[in-house]
């Protein structure tokens, strides 16, 4: 009996556990079965393997759509009921991703002929996931996706768009001539290279001309430089005066020396083609090779009278500063007192008129008129007005502190044998120049008494508080209130307010007021 119970027990125990497992894989099917999306499943022989694959694609495609779109109706699930686009779903999604290709092997790897699920890889978004949970505005580049999130090798980038169609018609419209001008007016780009006839070219320029925009009719006439002949180019300017004024400008603008001396030649400018000629002396940087060009090549050039006596007067110039020049450095070397106090801060060689009677007036004031560096002698040679001389010796001479000098140039005899003080450009600008070189005030005293008017020599004692002028022309003005007014300016107790008091005590004036 007992045998007969266990051998029983035995045979339904099993009964009892097939049932149980039944049971459980019917729970199983019936809650796959009743999720919002079927599960993805890797067997072989599904036959709904490639369209899972491909809406798994869909769904990584798609992400751009989230980011694009304001309002969200709608909200997708995968497979395990997780939210599409949630950040749990994206960890999971990379983490799985990696873990498939770390454990894959090639043994594992089905061949292409038994199932077709696998011809398709799966696909790589290339749009970035972290664009989303960073905080991305929608403007935000998608070309950084593998790198914030999949971290993979193969990046994918967006393809460059192509230019709309109206950017390329500015480079390769058929455009009228007015359109082309006004255009290139405007700024665009517009290219003339289609314009292949004389006609098309001229009609261009006289357009140009029209409208009155310089940089349009330069752009065109380097057109026409590149693509007509010089000479043709010169006789169709000749009859346009506007345009060949611009096309000369250009030539100077960019030295185009050849071209512009072939251009003068041709419109027989011959001051005009002169003076270019001249000009070329200014890139001889030796001061002899430039002596000597200018006495070679521009002494004859044909200039008019007055220019022609110029160009004499920069040959005879250069050439005295050369002597000069090797003379002063020799004299410098040599340590002679003059350079020692006052040393020389640059050469000489290619000053103008003015710095060089100005350099004479430092170096070689006392020097005899026969020699080529006094001052006297460029005064002589080059004809130097008697005021700029005046002017330019008495800068000189104050900024030396060489007062005797400075009253030597003033005086003058009468005929009588007397001496008298006069100065061509007036007493003022003498009082002016000796007190930016630092004159003392006895000096500036004597040569502001000099000035003939009354007012403006009160304004100049006043400003440069020379208080005894000031004083002397009140009194002899008889102004009782203005002395009295100029007393409180000076200091108390000084010998000025004792001066005016006295004045001012005085019985024997009769004051106006």
């Amino acid at each position: 009996m007992r045998v007969l119970a266990l051998c029983s027990l035995l045979l339904w125990l099993p009964s009892d556990r097939s049932t149980a497992e039944m049971s459980r894989v019917k729970e199983d099917e019936d809650y796959w079965n009743a999720s919002k999306c079927k599960a993805f499943t890797f067997d072989d022989h599904d036959e709904d393997g490639l369209s899972q694959l491909k809406e798994s694609k869909r769904a990584v495609n798609s992400l751009k759509a989230f980011v694009e779109e304001d309002d969200e109706d709608w909200e997708r699930f995968t497979w395990s009921g997780e939210p599409v686009g949630s950040i749990s779903w994206s960890i999971k999604e990379t983490s799985s991703g990696n873990r498939g290709r770390d454990t894959k092997s090639p043994g594992t790897e089905k061949p292409r002929s038994e199932s077709s699920s696998y011809s398709f890889p799966k696909p790589v978004s290339s749009y970035s996931l972290g664009s989303l949970f960073k905080g991305k505005t929608r403007q935000s580049s998608f070309q950084s996706l593998s790198d914030d999130v999949l971290e993979t090798n193969n990046r994918h980038y967006a393809p460059e768009l192509r230019k709309p169609r109206s950017e390329y018609q500015d480079y390769n419209g058929e455009w009228s001539i007015e359109d082309s001008v006004r255009r290139m007016s405007k700024g665009k780009v517009c290219s003339l290279e289609r314009f292949r006839s004389l006609k098309e070219k001229l009609q261009l320029l006289d357009e140009a001309v029209r409208l009155h925009d310089g940089n349009v009719i330069t752009a065109v006439l380097i057109f026409l430089k590149k693509t007509l002949h010089s000479e043709i180019l010169f006789r169709e300017l000749k009859e346009r005066q506007e345009a060949l004024q611009h096309f000369i400008h250009f030539l100077k603008e960019t030295e185009d020396q050849q071209l512009l001396l072939e251009l003068l030649r041709y419109l027989e400018w011959t001051e005009e083609l002169a003076l270019c000629k001249y000009r070329e002396h200014l890139n001889i940087v030796d001061a002899e090779q430039r002596r000597d060009f200018l006495k070679s090549k521009c002494l004859s050039l044909p200039f008019c009278q007055d220019d022609a006596a110029l160009v004499q007067d920069h040959y005879t110039l250069l050439e005295r500063q050369i002597i000069i020049e090797v003379n002063d450095k020799h004299l410098e070397s040599s340590g002679q007192d003059i350079f020692r106090r006052h040393p020389r801060k640059a050469s000489l060689l290619f000053m103008p008129l003015v710095t060089t009677l100005f350099y004479s007036c430092i170096y070689h004031y006392t020097e005899s008129e026969g020699t080529f560096s006094s001052p006297t002698n460029l005064r002589k040679t080059f004809k130097i007005p008697e005021k700029l001389y005046i002017l330019t010796a008495l800068a000189a001479r104050a900024k030396l502190r060489a007062w005797n000098d400075v009253d030597a140039l003033f005086t003058t005899k009468t005929w009588l044998g007397y001496t008298k003080k006069r100065a061509p450009v007036g007493f003022h600008r003498v009082v002016e120049i000796l007190h930016k070189n630092g004159a003392p005030v006895q000096i500036l005293q004597e040569y502001i008494r000099l000035v003939e008017d009354v007012e403006t020599k009160i304004s100049l004692g006043t400003k440069y508080k020379c208080h005894d002028v000031v004083i002397d022309t009140y009194k002899d003005l008889k102004d009782r209130q203005q002395l009295m007014v100029y007393r409180c300016k000076v200091d108390r107790g000084s010998p000025e307010e004792d001066k005016i008091d006295m004045i001012l005590n005085n019985t024997q004036i009769r004051w106006k007021n």
